[in-house]
């Protein structure tokens, strides 16, 4: 794990950026027809009908000013994120936010009116919650503000601005809402991920052996295959390292050592290296 930011180019960035410089230059030169940028946009009155466009709308920009502001956001976030998360989990974790963003748009619909918009920044504002997760106090350079802000800092200002500038400019034409939905769905992906490894796998209970003597009805010497006495157990409410070290021992005495997994091995050299230094 870095414990870091990168900043050097990572591959879905990299594609990212290319597929939206890409899309604006083909919509500026051979597609400028308004009909196109309506097939795309997202919109919660044509969600249903339209279901392409919860993916669609993320690749598709109002103007140059607009895609530069997006992809350069992309860049400073994405590159130290996707670094961080791996270049499958980043992408997949990009576009939970972006449609994450699309489906918060839709259920306000149904309480408030929303209109139609396109723009990859529902998404990336939800790889700045990523960022600000992994590096909280990681320092940026915000012009023009003259004072280095922490990401953390950073990452809730942006989301309180769009609250507040969704409130005062209904119709400035920027979807600020689907902004804070994108952070919010990140927000929700790291909050699971962490509820998931909170609960973990519990180890199921071993079943009970017993032996059964069967008397054989030949007159040979009975041969018996001599049984590996158990180690003796420790209390119930020994703590937990001592329980797990239980645990660990009695696989290797059942099973042999080859049966470890990479993280009981590390687990008994820790608890090794604890008890020389204990010494």
């Amino acid at each position: 794990m870095k414990s870091s930011p990168s900043y050097r180019i990572t591959p879905w960035v990299g594609r990212l950026i290319i597929a939206n410089a890409v899309v604006l230059l083909l919509r500026m030169t051979l597609f400028t027809s308004p009909e196109i940028v309506q097939a795309l946009q997202f919109a919660p009155r044509t969600a249903f009908t339209h279901p392409w466009t919860f993916l669609t709308y993320m690749f598709v920009h109002a103007g140059l000013l607009h895609l530069v502001a997006n992809m350069l956001m992309l860049y400073v976030f994405g590159t130290a994120a996707e670094s961080r998360m791996g270049s499958r989990n980043f992408i997949l974790y990009y576009l939970f936010c972006g449609v994450g963003a699309a489906v918060f748009s839709l259920l306000l619909a149904g309480i408030m009116p929303v209109g139609a918009f396109v723009g990859a920044s529902g998404a990336v504002l939800g790889v700045a919650v990523a960022f600000a997760y992994f590096w909280p106090d990681a320092e940026l350079i915000v012009f023009p503000l003259p004072v280095p802000i922490k990401a953390r800092t950073l990452v809730i200002g942006m989301v309180i601005i769009d609250i507040i500038a969704s409130r005062l400019w209904p119709n400035d034409g920027v979807a600020h809402l689907a902004h804070v939905g994108g952070a919010l769905f990140g927000l929700i992906f790291f909050r699971a991920q962490w509820w998931l490894s909170r609960r973990g796998p519990s180890e199921p209970t071993r079943p009970v052996e017993r032996v059964v003597m069967v008397q054989s009805g030949s007159s040979e010497p009975d041969h018996r295959t001599p049984i590996t006495p158990m180690r003796p157990r420790r209390r119930v409410d020994a703590d937990p390292v001592t329980a797990e070290v239980d645990r660990v021992l009695d696989k290797i005495s059942e099973q042999g050592i080859s049966s470890l997994t990479p993280a009981e091995r590390r687990f008994l050299d820790e608890v090794a290296k604890k008890k020389k230094q204990d010494h």
